[in-house]
Protein backbone atom coordinates (compact mmCIF):
# COMPACT_ATOMS: atom_id res chain seq x y z
CA UNK A 1 0.00 0.00 0.00
CA UNK A 2 1.39 3.44 -0.86
CA UNK A 3 2.32 5.72 2.02
CA UNK A 4 0.37 8.92 2.57
CA UNK A 5 1.52 11.66 4.85
CA UNK A 6 -0.81 12.17 7.76
CA UNK A 7 -0.86 15.90 7.02
CA UNK A 8 -2.01 15.24 3.41
CA UNK A 9 -4.78 12.91 4.61
CA UNK A 10 -5.82 15.45 7.21
CA UNK A 11 -5.92 18.20 4.53
CA UNK A 12 -8.10 16.01 2.31
CA UNK A 13 -10.50 15.40 5.16
CA UNK A 14 -10.55 19.09 6.09
CA UNK A 15 -11.57 19.95 2.50
CA UNK A 16 -14.26 17.30 2.60
CA UNK A 17 -15.44 18.56 6.03
CA UNK A 18 -15.68 22.12 4.71
CA UNK A 19 -17.85 20.98 1.81
CA UNK A 20 -20.03 19.00 4.22
CA UNK A 21 -20.44 22.03 6.51
CA UNK A 22 -21.43 24.20 3.55
CA UNK A 23 -24.04 21.60 2.56
CA UNK A 24 -25.40 21.56 6.13
CA UNK A 25 -25.61 25.37 6.21
CA UNK A 26 -27.42 25.36 2.88
CA UNK A 27 -29.83 22.72 4.17
CA UNK A 28 -30.53 24.84 7.28
CA UNK A 29 -31.27 27.84 5.08
CA UNK A 30 -33.60 25.75 2.94
CA UNK A 31 -35.46 24.57 6.07
CA UNK A 32 -35.89 28.18 7.23
CA UNK A 33 -37.18 29.19 3.79
CA UNK A 34 -39.62 26.25 3.79
CA UNK A 35 -41.02 27.46 7.12
CA UNK A 36 -41.44 30.91 5.59
CA UNK A 37 -43.24 29.36 2.59
CA UNK A 38 -45.68 27.58 4.91
CA UNK A 39 -46.25 30.78 6.89
CA UNK A 40 -46.90 32.75 3.69
CA UNK A 41 -49.34 30.10 2.44
CA UNK A 42 -51.30 30.42 5.68
CA UNK A 43 -51.25 34.21 5.37
CA UNK A 44 -52.51 33.99 1.78
CA UNK A 45 -55.35 31.66 2.83
CA UNK A 46 -56.35 33.95 5.70
CA UNK A 47 -56.15 36.97 3.40
CA UNK A 48 -58.36 35.20 0.85
CA UNK A 49 -60.97 34.42 3.52
CA UNK A 50 -60.90 37.99 4.82
CA UNK A 51 -61.24 39.35 1.27
CA UNK A 52 -64.22 37.07 0.60
CA UNK A 53 -65.90 38.10 3.86
CA UNK A 54 -65.20 41.74 3.03
CA UNK A 55 -66.85 41.43 -0.40
CA UNK A 56 -69.88 39.61 1.03
CA UNK A 57 -70.18 42.19 3.82
CA UNK A 58 -69.91 45.07 1.36
CA UNK A 59 -72.56 43.57 -0.92
CA UNK A 60 -74.87 42.85 2.03
CA UNK A 61 -74.42 46.35 3.43
CA UNK A 62 -75.05 47.94 0.05
CA UNK A 63 -78.22 45.88 -0.52
CA UNK A 64 -79.51 46.66 2.96
CA UNK A 65 -78.87 50.40 2.51
CA UNK A 66 -80.62 50.49 -0.86
CA UNK A 67 -83.65 48.71 0.57
CA UNK A 68 -84.10 51.18 3.47
CA UNK A 69 -83.23 54.50 1.79
CA UNK A 70 -84.86 56.64 -0.80
CA UNK A 71 -83.54 56.54 -4.31
CA UNK A 72 -81.33 59.66 -3.88
CA UNK A 73 -79.93 58.61 -0.50
CA UNK A 74 -79.30 55.09 -1.79
CA UNK A 75 -77.38 56.49 -4.75
CA UNK A 76 -75.15 58.70 -2.52
CA UNK A 77 -74.54 55.91 0.02
CA UNK A 78 -73.80 53.43 -2.72
CA UNK A 79 -71.29 55.83 -4.32
CA UNK A 80 -69.51 56.34 -0.99
CA UNK A 81 -69.40 52.59 -0.33
CA UNK A 82 -67.98 51.94 -3.78
CA UNK A 83 -65.23 54.53 -3.19
CA UNK A 84 -64.37 52.96 0.16
CA UNK A 85 -64.46 49.49 -1.39
CA UNK A 86 -62.15 50.53 -4.24
CA UNK A 87 -59.62 52.01 -1.80
CA UNK A 88 -59.73 48.87 0.33
CA UNK A 89 -59.44 46.67 -2.75
CA UNK A 90 -56.33 48.57 -3.90
CA UNK A 91 -54.67 47.96 -0.53
CA UNK A 92 -55.58 44.28 -0.60
CA UNK A 93 -54.46 43.92 -4.23
CA UNK A 94 -51.12 45.54 -3.37
CA UNK A 95 -50.67 43.12 -0.46
CA UNK A 96 -51.54 40.13 -2.65
CA UNK A 97 -49.00 41.25 -5.29
CA UNK A 98 -46.35 41.56 -2.58
CA UNK A 99 -47.12 38.06 -1.30
CA UNK A 100 -46.92 36.68 -4.85
CA UNK A 101 -43.40 38.12 -5.23
CA UNK A 102 -42.32 36.57 -1.94
CA UNK A 103 -43.85 33.27 -2.98
CA UNK A 104 -41.84 33.27 -6.25
CA UNK A 105 -38.59 33.73 -4.33
CA UNK A 106 -39.47 31.05 -1.80
CA UNK A 107 -40.54 28.60 -4.50
CA UNK A 108 -37.02 28.77 -5.98
CA UNK A 109 -35.59 27.74 -2.61
CA UNK A 110 -38.22 25.02 -2.30
CA UNK A 111 -37.31 23.69 -5.77
CA UNK A 112 -33.63 23.57 -4.75
CA UNK A 113 -34.50 21.62 -1.58
CA UNK A 114 -36.61 19.18 -3.58
CA UNK A 115 -33.79 18.65 -6.11
CA UNK A 116 -31.32 18.03 -3.27
CA UNK A 117 -33.56 15.44 -1.64
CA UNK A 118 -33.95 13.66 -5.01
CA UNK A 119 -30.16 13.61 -5.45
CA UNK A 120 -29.74 11.98 -2.04
CA UNK A 121 -31.80 9.03 -3.27
CA UNK A 122 -29.69 8.67 -6.41
CA UNK A 123 -26.39 6.89 -6.68
CA UNK A 124 -23.15 8.60 -5.66
CA UNK A 125 -19.53 8.05 -6.61
CA UNK A 126 -16.56 7.58 -4.28
CA UNK A 127 -12.89 6.64 -4.66
CA UNK A 128 -11.99 3.35 -2.97
CA UNK A 129 -8.40 3.36 -1.71
CA UNK A 130 -8.14 0.21 0.39
CA UNK A 131 -9.74 -3.15 1.21
CA UNK A 132 -9.44 -4.86 4.61
CA UNK A 133 -10.26 -8.30 5.94
CA UNK A 134 -11.77 -7.06 9.23
CA UNK A 135 -13.57 -3.86 10.17
CA UNK A 136 -11.31 -2.83 13.05
CA UNK A 137 -9.53 -0.07 11.11
CA UNK A 138 -8.42 3.24 12.61
CA UNK A 139 -9.14 5.04 9.30
CA UNK A 140 -12.88 4.70 9.85
CA UNK A 141 -13.08 7.38 12.54
CA UNK A 142 -16.57 8.82 13.11
CA UNK A 143 -15.07 12.32 13.09
CA UNK A 144 -14.16 11.98 9.40
CA UNK A 145 -17.00 12.89 7.07
CA UNK A 146 -17.40 12.05 3.37
CA UNK A 147 -15.88 8.62 3.85
CA UNK A 148 -17.47 5.25 3.22
CA UNK A 149 -16.60 2.06 5.06
CA UNK A 150 -18.66 -0.63 3.33
CA UNK A 151 -18.78 -4.41 3.78
CA UNK A 152 -18.37 -6.32 0.50
CA UNK A 153 -18.32 -9.95 1.58
CA UNK A 154 -15.92 -11.08 2.89
CA UNK A 155 -13.97 -7.78 2.84
CA UNK A 156 -14.44 -4.22 4.05
CA UNK A 157 -13.68 -1.40 1.63
CA UNK A 158 -12.62 2.13 2.57
CA UNK A 159 -13.56 4.97 0.18
CA UNK A 160 -13.00 8.72 0.32
CA UNK A 161 -15.32 11.44 -1.04
CA UNK A 162 -18.99 11.55 -2.03
CA UNK A 163 -19.56 12.92 -5.53
CA UNK A 164 -22.70 13.46 -7.58
CA UNK A 165 -20.94 12.92 -10.92
CA UNK A 166 -18.45 10.33 -12.04
CA UNK A 167 -16.25 13.07 -13.56
CA UNK A 168 -15.69 14.65 -10.12
CA UNK A 169 -14.81 11.27 -8.64
CA UNK A 170 -12.38 10.53 -11.49
CA UNK A 171 -10.58 13.87 -10.98
CA UNK A 172 -10.27 13.12 -7.26
CA UNK A 173 -8.92 9.63 -8.07
CA UNK A 174 -6.20 11.19 -10.28
CA UNK A 175 -5.11 13.35 -7.33
CA UNK A 176 -4.94 10.29 -5.06
CA UNK A 177 -2.90 8.34 -7.63
CA UNK A 178 -0.42 11.24 -7.77
CA UNK A 179 -0.10 10.96 -3.98
CA UNK A 180 0.82 7.29 -4.30
CA UNK A 181 -2.50 5.42 -4.16
CA UNK A 182 -1.94 3.60 -7.44
CA UNK A 183 -4.68 1.04 -6.75
CA UNK A 184 -7.40 3.65 -6.12
CA UNK A 185 -10.53 3.29 -8.24
CA UNK A 186 -13.97 4.88 -8.62
CA UNK A 187 -17.01 2.94 -7.48
CA UNK A 188 -20.70 3.83 -7.46
CA UNK A 189 -22.84 3.46 -4.33
CA UNK A 190 -26.54 3.63 -3.54
CA UNK A 191 -28.16 3.41 -0.10
CA UNK A 192 -24.77 2.64 1.49
CA UNK A 193 -24.01 -0.32 -0.81
CA UNK A 194 -21.54 -0.55 -3.67
CA UNK A 195 -23.23 -0.98 -7.03
CA UNK A 196 -20.24 -1.44 -9.29
CA UNK A 197 -16.64 -0.48 -10.01
CA UNK A 198 -16.62 2.28 -12.63
CA UNK A 199 -14.36 2.62 -15.67
CA UNK A 200 -11.36 4.82 -14.64
CA UNK A 201 -11.42 6.83 -17.90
Amino acid sequence: MPFIEEADLLELHKDIDKAQQMNERLLDQVKIKNKEIKKNKIQRNVLGIITTIFFIGTLTFTSFTVGLSTRTQAYETNSNNILVSIDSLDVIKSRIDNLKEQNKELSLVSDFYLAKSILEKEKIYSVQIQTFVDNNVTLSSKSLTNTLFVKNNPFYSYSIGNFETIEEARLFRVQLVKMGFNDAFVASYKDGKRIKIEDPN
